[in-house]
């Protein structure tokens, strides 16, 4: 099996490449987002941009939550009214709200004190999704990686705000436990979720392909293994997982 990276590896790329590489994984990584004559390769780790340009030529599909997962959650698991609009409508904001792209970074995830401070249309398409959320202080925050409905590993991230990081706690994985049960079948079988507490309750704060996220200080080798199975073989996706395949960010536009 081949793993392909993208140009630049961040610090926990590097030792997810390591750990592939023990693994007797072959890894390729690629000097620009072109993609060679007579590459080829199983599985990606890298940003969306990158996978939008070589998944396909490669036959790798990137499993990505619906881009209005977070929307479909009942209000005690996320503490919050979030909502997916375009942007367009999130122009015609006059509150602050907390904004994001759903599944790549076309929006800068941040404050906005109203719509009228999005990128213009002159950056963005005014049809192009996003969320649009109630603002609110987590009180720390934790990445689970999930695999085949249960939390393969995790780690802590941040607190208060800031980077801090370390294992999970009990309560941690037992709210990942809980979210799974209920709503692990409006998943794919491999993803990112965060989550975090927030006044005092433990709440959904959103998930992330787990092809493109980050390992913090999560077991690099169980990391992998979600990796392998969020980004694998287009002919090899089961029929599940199917539905969560990304489409590549050029033909989202035209739809």
């Amino acid at each position: 099996m081949t793993l392909v990276l993208p140009p630049r590896l961040t610090a926990s790329a590097k030792n997810l490449r390591d750990a592939a590489q023990r693994r007797g994984l072959h890894t390729i990584q690629l000097p620009t987002f072109e993609v060679p004559a007579g590459t080829r390769a199983d599985h990606l780790h890298a940003g969306p941009t990158f996978a939008d340009a070589v998944a396909p030529i490669l036959g790798i599909a990137p499993l990505e939550a619906p881009p209005d997962w977070l929307t479909g959650l009942p209000r005690e698991l996320t503490h919050r009214e979030i909502t997916l609009v375009t942007a367009g409508e999130a122009y015609e904001l006059r509150r602050p709200a907390f904004i994001k792209s759903p599944n790549d970074k076309s929006i800068r995830a941040m404050i906005y004190t109203d719509g009228s401070r999005l990128p213009g249309p002159d950056a963005i398409d005014r049809q192009t999704p996003v969320l649009v959320s109630d603002i609110v202080d987590f009180a720390a925050e934790y990445r689970l990686h999930l695999l085949d409905g249960a939390v393969h590993t995790a780690s802590q991230y941040a607190e208060q705000g800031r980077l801090r990081l370390g294992p999970p706690s009990a309560d941690t994985l037992a709210f990942g436990a809980d979210l799974l049960a209920g709503f692990g079948h409006t998943l794919p079988t491999a993803i990112v979720v965060d989550v975090g507490v927030v006044d005092g309750h433990w709440a959904v704060i959103e998930p992330n392909a787990a092809w493109a996220s980050g390992a913090y200080v999560a077991d690099p080798d169980l990391v992998l293994d979600v990796i392998l199975r969020a980004a694998g073989p287009t002919a090899g996706v089961s029929s599940h997982d199917r539905r969560f395949i990304r489409a590549p960010q050029q033909e989202q536009d035209r739809d």
